[in-house]
């Protein structure tokens, strides 16, 4: 019903906006505080029945306006130099809101905030016990919101609102309720020393995080750095990408009333520029990014160039999806693979964007994937049945045009797609696209193209497979296809990837860590294993007399 007022809604072209119950006239009364989303003709969004009155929806729509400003301290605020950015909706390319552009002396503010939130104890040195019940009730806190952060994404990023509010929002929720249930249950450790001696092994928190996280999934890659780094101890300092800023800073508020101490959970929207001064500071214990591998390298060198700050990368991927023939139900395999690499308009850094398939049933696989590309045309990222939202802005749509444009002169057949859509809607839409006849030395089945674009390579053997999928600086994910038992182990030892999918492509649970090889990262997101990025190890030697 929700989904079904937001497309009506939005085919009469009206804005969405987000209002708080202040009073009710004439009904059922109300608890004060309830949220509901409106347009001038429509209210969703159950306030648990009765009318809210048409002087109410007045009231509260000159009071309303989107997140737009930095949060330090416990406080909204502006920047330091006044400086705003221009936040653009991918969906129809008009305006949402000005944003506050944050500068290095933000930067600087909101560092010295942090350590002083930090080394005071309020937060670092709280029981487990208690972070457990902050953590808890933030959770909780983002399922009450969960309407509106879904509506933040899908009009910040362009993604369809099926996917915010099904799963981007769940899946977040999902993450920081496991975190907060976890940190009671860390323990330190005792050494087996000589008897005269006494070593302790206990884990502390880092100190000054600083989490950069990347437009393709606000929340959810937030929720990813927040869980863990807030639970463990640390003070947190969250830098979104500039195209999607609406969900961080709505984080904050969210934080606070959950019971976070002041200082102890920053954001500062920019761009590059900010994240480059977080990386640099001296005072930032560690900085945990995802994102693209060329900026994971500068960060690298940040941290070279300042005082050596730990640093957890998850970068790109360029992951290989290989079908052999002896693969059972082709159509199945056909779908999933798909989704793989056209899912989230195919911004997600472990698409299955390289199709690796046996020669054997080359054509038939690819006839098949050709067809069911059909079924997933962007459309109207309002409109539940969309499977393809829009592409986050014009850089980015103008990215994946001339990468297609490039597999072409370099030889590869376009199957299906290759075109810009949807330009009378003001937006940015791309077809999903595929190409036959890759070799895996072109720039599309070498470079992360970060769109919806899937390049086609054939092999004879299983030896020839396992070449291709290793011959990427890449190593985020990968999928095998085979009723062959003995094949599959082979495949998943030999290729080198953080993540192996055999007879599946993209399972994942908050139990098993998330990362890469080589160029695609450093350290783990997700599990038990995330914690390590936030958490230090120290020994202790107590000598033991007998008196």
């Amino acid at each position: 019903m929700i989904f079904k007022k937001i497309v009506d809604a939005k085919k009469y072209k009206k804005e969405i906006i987000k209002a708080k119950l202040i009073s009710t006239e004439g009904s059922v009364p109300r608890d004060s505080g309830t949220f509901m989303l409106i347009t001038s003709k429509y209210l969703f969004g159950s306030i648990g029945g009765g009318q809210l009155e048409y002087t109410i929806i007045e009231k509260a729509k000159k009071n309303l306006s989107y997140p737009s400003q930095l949060f330090i301290d416990g406080k909204y605020l502006n920047s330091i130099t006044g400086k705003t950015f221009d936040n653009i909706s991918p969906i129809n390319g008009k305006l949402i809101n000005k944003v506050t552009f944050s500068q290095k002396e933000d930067v600087d503010k909101a560092v010295a905030v942090a350590r002083k939130t930090f080394e005071s104890g309020v937060w670092s040195r709280a029981a487990p016990a208690h972070r457990k019940k902050v953590i808890l009730k933030f959770a909780e806190l983002l399922k009450k919101n969960g309407l509106e952060l879904a509506v933040l994404d899908t009009l910040d990023m362009g993604k369809t609102i099926n996917d915010t509010y099904t799963a981007d929002v769940p899946g977040s929720i999902k993450n920081v309720r496991w975190y907060g249930e976890i940190i009671d249950k860390v323990y330190d450790d005792i050494a087996p020393t000589p008897y005269n001696s006494l070593a302790l092994i206990t884990k502390e928190p880092i100190g000054v995080v600083a989490a950069i996280v990347p437009w393709n999934y606000p929340l959810m890659m937030a929720a990813w750095k927040v869980g863990p780094a807030l639970v463990t101890g640390n003070s947190l300092i969250l830098k979104p990408a500039e195209q999607s800023p609406l969900t961080a800073i709505r984080m904050a508020e969210l934080l606070a009333e959950a019971g976070l101490p002041e200082g102890a959970f920053n954001v500062l929207p920019g761009d590059g520029t900010t994240g480059k001064a977080l990386a640099l500071h001296n005072d930032v214990d560690c900085v945990a990014f995802t994102g693209s591998g060329e900026v994971g390298k500068k960060i690298l060198g940040y941290s070279g160039q300042s005082n050596m700050k730990r640093v957890q990368l998850e970068c790109g991927g360029k992951s290989p999806n290989v079908i052999f023939a002896d693969c059972e139900n082709l159509d199945t395999i056909v779908k999933v693979s798909a989704t793989a690499i056209f899912g989230n308009q195919g911004e997600v850094c472990s698409a299955g964007s390289r199709l690796i398939v046996e020669d054997k049933i080359k054509d038939e696989f690819i006839e098949k994937v050709v067809k069911e590309s059909k079924n997933m045309m962007p459309g109207d990222p309002w409109d539940p049945k969309s499977f393809m939202g829009a592409i986050v802005d014009k850089t980015q749509l103008d990215k994946i045009d001339g990468y297609v444009q490039q597999g072409q002169k370099e030889g590869a057949k376009i199957a299906a797609g290759g075109k810009i859509m949807l330009k009378n809607t003001g937006g940015y839409y791309y077809e999903p696209t595929i190409f036959d006849n890759v070799k895996n030395n072109m720039k599309i089945a070498q470079e992360e193209i970060f769109g919806p674009v899937l390049s086609s390579i054939t092999f004879k053997s299983a030896e020839e497979a396992l070449k291709i999928a290793n011959d990427t600086n890449y190593g985020l994910a990968a999928a095998v296809w085979t009723k062959d038992i003995n094949k599959a182990h082979l495949m998943a030892k030999g290729i080198k990837a953080g993540s192996i999918f055999v007879n599946n492509y993209d399972e994942a649970d908050l139990t098993v860590p998330a990362g890469g090889f080589k160029q695609s990262g450093i350290g783990r997101d997700n599990s038990y294993h995330a914690l390590d990025t936030y958490l230090q190890i120290k020994s202790t030697w107590i000598k033991l007399t007998d008196k």
